[in-house]
């Protein structure tokens, strides 16, 4: 490929990048122009795809880190023709398909949501692991590259010591990261808050790294063929490149590796765009072109992919007619649909913690469901997650037979990952650590809600009851908190998230039915720690627990209109099952109901609803988190029992009864709402 035409198309993409930014009046400029060079080599001889087919599976991926640097990536793919000029113009704009940062659309080539920074560099992990997986089970032909490209602020947040250690402990060859390292900072240069060194930081981890001036096409290419043939390692190019390459000042003066160019358009951090473009070869009054000559180049390389990816098409349809049992296999794995699981054939032992139920649910998986990939904090013997991992064998370098990741101790990084490996596609995600823990999760949860991605979560441990590890380990505040995903709604109008806290072993099958049935969004299963006591059951208790479909049901009820209503979740329900055989005797007409999920309830008909907790009743909500957590259900007029402090160190039991979590308190605290 010419030199010239890849520096020519580098300039291209720094002067798409600034006007972007300028018409926009907001955006980060810097980063984009200095990253060029290299996007510009990648995409132009490196990144395998079918652009006549943006989701083929055997694509490559980029996985872009600092979602800052989007104008960078929306002018490379206004390049290769998945944007066009006026997209660029509409940067930052409502309705606009170029937002502020990437959001996720693998058929314009945007393979992942990215801002937060970190999290794009530690998808692209989840995505290897999956080739990795993917290429064990069906064979080579599947193999492709994950590249990944990340900034100074991306190798500083804490996250990618999880990904870079887990990444080079499972020697990910496939992965391919370049680091954009200029130096800069939104706020001051680098050496004002480091001085590690990067390379040998890697280089610890297992990482083979190649250092080289990150603005030479032929520094770049040459670091990409070494990294090609990369067999052992995970491969990070340390690309030295300058912030704002190519800015000059009204006065016709060099304007790089400035800290104001980071965050704000170039007119208004000192520089001059006009100056900057006619520098970069462009002209002022019409910034938004592609260059003849790089529009050119880049349709030659746009019918190459295609001719090379219908090659390969041509090889795996030969490949599926050789293995039909296999292809099928293949095409279950990729499909949206969730996968076929008789439920009902779960055996749970009565009186069970949810998390040990959980536990039984995940082993007949594994028996059944071969592309769930499931992982644990450093948890799984604790989380339960274990039930799974008896049947599998945990990834190693060069063995990715098994489906389970020992993620160690980086909730953040695990769950980060899982989103990766559920954007790659083709496998089903789940992941566990104890719920008060979900803290370190709830950035990577936020970004699955926002990418609806239906990444499991298990979360177990769910409250107070975790005894005598003490409130650092006694989750109160956290349900609450993850609760507020169910109210927030996705830009399809749903529910960003499920939440589910079963309150028998039967429950946490149904539970586990959901979450597996639930292929828009992510789930989370908030288990206990403790045996709790099933559920009273007319007949056959599975088949009454499935009404938590609906998100909130009655388990038990009275004849005609009920002087109190008893809801809860998860441990309370069985609670206040226990109170109302005492309010019982005195004569009080009670409805337990079960309220696993609000969300999910809330999305029933006005009619259900009403059936289940009609107005004019009075309500009596118990919970081991917040009060404001079944508030919403109980209403005004009623009443919620709840913790509203942090818990303290004891045997569970014992808190229990000094906590008033006791059948005989959900007495006491109903006979004083109703007198």
């Amino acid at each position: 490929m010419s030199k010239k035409l890849i520096e020519k198309a580098a300039d291209n993409v720094r002067i798409l990048s600034a006007a972007m930014v300028e018409k926009a009046k907001s955006g980060h400029p810097g980063g984009a122009m200095g990253g060029a060079d290299f996007v510009s080599v990648l995409y132009s001889e490196f990144l395998n795809y079918d652009p006549s087919e943006m989701t083929w599976i055997n694509r490559d991926r980029f996985f872009l880190d600092p979602g800052h640097m989007s104008p960078m990536l929306y002018s490379i793919l206004a390049l290769t023709g998945t944007y066009n000029m006026d997209d660029l113009k509409n940067f930052r704009q409502w309705g606009s398909v170029t937002p502020g940062h990437p959001e996720v659309d693998p058929t314009r080539g945007v393979e992942n949501t990215s801002g937060p920074l970190g999290q794009g560099h530690t998808m692209a992990v989840g995505a290897a692991i999956v080739e990795r997986f993917l290429v064990e089970r069906f064979g080579e032909w599947m193999a492709h590259k994950t590249y990944a490209f990340i900034s100074d602020g991306g190798v500083q947040e804490e996250i990618s010591q999880g990904a870079g250690r887990i990444a080079g402990y499972l020697g990910l060859n496939n992965l391919i990261m370049f680091y954009d390292s200029n130096d800069i900072q939104l706020s001051t240069e680098t050496n004002a808050v480091t001085i590690e060194d990067t390379a040998k930081k890697y280089e610890a981890w297992g990482w083979k790294v190649i250092t080289i001036e990150g603005n030479s096409v032929e520094a770049i290419r040459s670091a990409l063929k070494t990294a090609q043939t990369e067999t052992e390692k995970p491969t990070l190019i340390i690309g030295k490149t300058i912030m704002g390459k190519g800015a000059l000042t009204v006065a016709g003066e060099n304007y790089e590796r400035k800290c104001a160019t980071h965050g704000m358009p170039l007119g208004e951090a000192g520089a001059s765009l006009e100056k900057t473009i006619l520098n970069l070869g462009g002209n002022p009054e019409n910034p938004f072109v592609i260059f003849d000559e790089v529009q050119t180049f880049f349709d030659a390389r746009k019918a190459d992919l295609i001719k090379a990816a219908a090659a390969k098409k041509a090889a795996q349809a030969e490949w599926a007619k050789a293995n039909p049992e296999l292809a099928a296999k293949l095409e279950k794995f990729f499909s949206t649909e969730a996968p076929n699981f008789d439920f009902s054939k779960i055996t749970q032992k009565a009186g069970s913690a949810t998390r040990a139920a959980g536990s039984t649910v995940l082993a007949a998986f594994a028996d059944e469901i071969e592309n769930m990939i499931v992982s644990s904090a450093d948890l799984s013997n604790s989380d339960k997650t274990d039930g799974f991992l008896k049947k599998t064998t945990a990834f190693q370098k060069g063995d990715f037979s098994g489906a389970f990741l020992q993620a160690g101790v980086c909730e953040l990084t695990m769950a980060t990952i899982m989103n990766g490996m559920a954007l790659h596609g083709g496998v089903i995600p789940v992941c566990g650590t104890f719920f008060v823990f979900s803290d370190y999760m709830k950035p990577a949860v936020r970004l699955a809600a926002l990418m609806q991605l239906p990444v499991k979560y298990v979360w177990t441990h769910d409250a107070f009851r975790v005894g005598e590890d003490g409130p650092t380990h006694q989750p109160v505040e956290q349900e609450a908190q993850i609760r507020l995903m169910e109210k927030l709604k996705n830009h399809h109008g749903e529910n960003s998230m499920l939440v589910l806290r079963p309150a028998d072993s039967e429950e946490a099958t149904v539970a586990w039915k959901m979450a597996l049935e639930n292929t828009s969004t992510p789930t989370g299963l908030i288990l206990s720690r403790q045996n709790i006591a099933n559920l009273p059951a007319k007949s056959d208790r599975y088949a009454e627990a499935l009404q938590s479909e609906k998100g909130a049901y009655i388990v038990t009820d009275c004849e005609g209109t009920p002087d109190i209503i008893l809801l809860a979740s998860g441990s309370e329900v069985s609670t206040l099952v226990a109170g109302a055989e005492l309010l019982v005797k005195d004569g009080v007409k009670c409805r337990i109901v079960s309220v696993p999920s609000e969300g999910r309830f809330r999305s029933q008909s006005a009619a259900y609803q009403a059936e289940v907790l009609p107005a004019g009743v009075k309500k009596f909500g118990m919970t081991a988190g917040l009060p404001v957590t079944l508030e919403g259900l109980v209403g005004a007029d009623g009443k919620v029992f709840g913790l509203e402090s942090f818990g303290f160190s004891a045997p569970y039991t014992v808190l229990d009864e000094k906590l008033g979590f006791t059948g005989q308190n959900v007495y006491n605290q109903v006979k004083e709402l109703l007198a």
